[in-house]
């Protein structure tokens, strides 16, 4: 978060900001507050203002709510299309010290409630027949407190009430709150916003966590992404989400119709599998960013600034000042009674170069936003300006801007004078696109790059820095007249450091390392940054959608669990590999086998760093054990029934397993031969064994990995469920297989074998 350092409350006058020294008290509240600008892109009735407030805080507690709103804002602004829009939107925060700490009815309606400004509570503020997660905001508090940013109005801002609490809970509408503390929590404030700004419905097929929903027994649903059309109705009739069908959602998986939504368990369909409304953690997919792009955008002024509209000479330079974008520029095209004119996307047009016939002309420019996050034209941003040119009007000098209060008198000539740019108080990224703005944007501005000139014909305003492909750190410098503009180009990624459970296998490959477990599996994600802010770690499995790591829902500090069928919490099902399972009901295969894990992190600066990657196979669990054996069993291992485990433990002897036995050993050591003839499990993982290993028919499972065997191995007549797993094995001797159904794999991670291979284990 890019907080200026400030805690008094700003007050907008004529689109100028001026300080004011003192807090301000909300009307009829009884604690004061203040009002903090975390970022001011431009003047309040022209932009769109998230208005933030915290719930719960005392006194003592508002740096937590200061660190948790920093982790709120760089996580949204991670996320399209806040990413890209983000010029379009001031941040102001209203610290309000609480007389108590905490929410009402937080977690249970047995809970206490509390003295606090907002009157924030759970269960849609202590209902019972409400739900748990439904946290409510007191509507008149937080209007009162929202009144305090000079500039918003309920028509131009959207209030985000954040309340003290590790509690999971929100709620969308005209007043969206988050609770601040959760490990999902900063996931919350998109997904409200989702519901408060963009109108967007549910794509949850449950009300009540547990119960699958209901058919939808409804008309067709006026939600832009829920229908009862198939594909080939929305085609056809060109509705719904036609335009996106078949593309690679943002949010993993294809853009296409899958059942469920709206509380509705069937009988309506939504446009992705899990999207941002249906899922925290994921994008939202491209039929709800749409929508998002759509509303942000009206909530500001594609034109802020122009001549005057009316009359206008033929020898005047007409101007305009737009909107600008993170990520692109906006187009502007002029014309001359409805002929375009070449201006090379230029924001003024100089009218004596036209050679106008006598008489009066219409001027239009029209502001287009050429965003590939729309596609339907009827919703695309754009404005038109008109104005009337007559040639029997002659120019009149622009009168010099008034100089501040104390300063020297305004020079006569007119120079240029920056008026609105990029903030200058921290880093842009590499790729951004920086903008300056001048008095009715006046002279020419000279964009370097460490001093360098940086060629930018056209519009002059705006300055798109990825072509430059610059890494490291830069100073980008703006020109005009004797003032200079700078910032600090931040190109240096952020780094993102994994933590891995042992695994029973690992291996170094030039594509990443490669990883195998039996079972479970943990992966931290430590991301790290040189510029300040939090920084947003992101993971992928198998190439779907980007997922935000947040830790654990249980705790944001510990790390990502992986199964194969996924972990139930709350009645949601978190860390399924593999397809994903959201809900208990969800019918998916168990995530078993080999995937890819891709990982990365967005830091405050926006910079999105280059994934990294490593490989996981995940096989199934070892027999629960019956018997389990550690430190050292003297003499020959008998195992005549049951599963014996061998853990941490020494075996000063051979080892026999009978038919329908089990023998598991794990970090473990036996000083003689194993052999097992119709066992039912033989595992030996991360061992070493002492003399040679012989298999013949066994029945269930054969797995050894990254366990050394001095002598030879021998595995002939196994009939198992999956194929005998032989992987990153240490042989000092010959390695034979043969008869075995199915065939016996290394799980591409060939074994170090001194002798001979043959058989099925010719090329293992």
């Amino acid at each position: 978060m890019r907080t200026k350092l400030l805690t008094v409350v700003l007050a907008l006058l004529a689109g100028v900001l001026a300080a004011l020294p003192a807090r301000a008290a909300a009307p009829g509240a009884a604690p004061d507050a203040a009002v903090v600008p975390i970022q001011v892109s431009g003047p309040a009735a022209s932009r769109f203002n998230l208005v933030v407030m915290g719930d719960g805080y005392t006194a003592a507690e508002l740096p937590k709510f200061r660190e948790q709103l920093d982790k709120h804002l760089n996580v949204l602004w991670s996320i399209e299309p806040f990413k890209s829009y983000r010029n379009y939107i001031n941040v102001y925060a209203v610290e309000i010290a609480s007389p108590e700490s905490g929410l009402d009815c937080d977690p249970d309606l047995t809970a206490p409630r509390r003295d606090t400004p907002l009157q924030m509570g759970f269960w849609g503020g202590c209902n019972p027949g409400s739900v748990q997660r439904l946290l409510t905001v007191s509507q008149a508090a937080a209007t009162q407190y929202a009144d305090l940013v000079p500039g918003t109005t309920s028509a131009n801002r959207q209030i985000l009430a954040i309340g003290n609490s590790d509690t999971y809970g929100g709620a969308g509408g005209a007043y969206a709150t988050a609770s601040g503390g959760n490990a999902l929590s900063a996931l919350i404030t998109p997904h409200e916003l989702g519901h408060s700004l963009g109108g967007l419905q549910d794509e949850y097929d449950y009300y009540a966590r547990g119960d699958r929903g209901a058919p939808y027994q409804g008309p067709e649903p006026s939600s832009i992404h829920h229908s009862l059309l198939t594909e080939q109705q929305m085609l056809a009739q060109q509705k719904k989400w036609f335009r996106w069908l078949g593309e690679p959602s943002e949010s993993g998986g294809t853009i296409g119709r899958y059942e469920g939504g709206m509380y509705a368990g069937s009988g309506v369909w939504r446009p992705s599998a899990h999207s941002m409304m249906k899922t925290l953690g994921y994008y939202f997919d491209q039929v709800s960013r749409e929508r998002m792009t759509q509303r942000i955008s009206a909530k500001a002024n594609l034109f802020q600034d122009s001549t005057p509209v009316g009359d206008v000479a033929a020898d005047q330079v007409v101007w305009l000042q737009t909107l600008h974008p993170v990520d692109h520029e906006l187009d502007v095209t002029w014309a001359v009674d409805g002929t375009a004119l070449r201006t090379a996307n230029a924001r003024s047009v100089d009218l004596s170069t036209l050679e106008l016939t006598p008489g009066k002309h219409t001027l239009t420019a029209t502001i287009v936003d050429p965003t590939e996050f729309i596609r339907d034209p009827a919703v695309r941003p754009s404005a038109i300006r008109s104005w009337t040119i007559d040639t029997s009007l002659t120019a009149q000098p622009p009168a010099a801007p008034s100089p501040p209060t104390g300063s020297a008198p305004a020079s006569t000539d007119s120079a240029p004078t920056f008026t609105a740019s990029t903030p200058t108080d921290h880093p842009v990224s590499a790729d951004e696109v920086v903008y300056a703005e001048t008095a009715q944007s006046a002279g020419a501005i000279i964009w370097k790059v460490d001093g360098r000139i940086v060629d930018n014909p056209g519009n002059d305003r705006d300055l798109d820095l990825a072509p430059l492909q610059l890494t490291g750190r830069h100073t980008l410098t703006a020109e005009a007249g004797t003032e200079t503009l700078t910032w600090d180009v931040d190109g240096v990624e952020p780094v993102v450091t994994p933590t891995m459970s042992k695994p029973l296998l690992q291996v170094q490959k030039p594509g990443g390392p490669e990883y195998i477990y039996n079972d479970a599996f943990t992966m931290g994600l430590a991301a790290q940054d040189d510029s300040a802010g939090y920084v947003v770690p992101e993971f992928r499995v198998d190439g779907d959608g980007w997922y935000n790591y947040f830790g654990w829902p249980t705790d944001a500090s510990a790390p990502f669990r992986f199964t194969a069928e996924g972990t139930e919490i709350d009645q949601l099902v978190y860390g399924k590999l593999g397809v994903p399972r959201v809900v208990p009901w969800d019918d998916v295969p168990p995530g078993y086998g080999r995937h890819q894990v891709e990982y990365r992190a967005i830091d405050a600066t926006g910079n999105i760093g280059t994934p990294r990657r490593f490989a996981v196979t995940l096989l199934r669990p070892a027999p629960a054990c019956t018997t389990t054996i550690t430190g050292v069993h003297d003499g020959p291992l008998y195992v005549g029934s049951g599963v014996t485990c061998l853990v941490d433990a020494t075996v000063s002897g051979p080892v026999l397993v009978a038919a329908g036995a089990s023998l598991v050993a794990t970090d473990s050591r036996v000083n003689g031969p194993v052999r097992a003839d119709k066992a039912a499990d033989l595992q030996l993982l991360r061992s070493t064994i002492a003399g040679p290993v012989s298999a013949d028919g066994v029945t269930r499972s054969l797995v050894a990995i990254g366990t050394t065997v001095h002598g030879p191995v021998s595995v002939t007549n196994s009939r198992t469920a999956e194929p005998v797993a032989l992987a990153g094995n240490t042989v000092n001797g010959p390695l034979t297989c043969t008869a075995n159904t199915p065939a016996p794999t290394n799980l591409q991670a060939p074994n170090h074998v001194s002798g001979p291979r043959s058989g099925q284990c010719a090329r293992l």
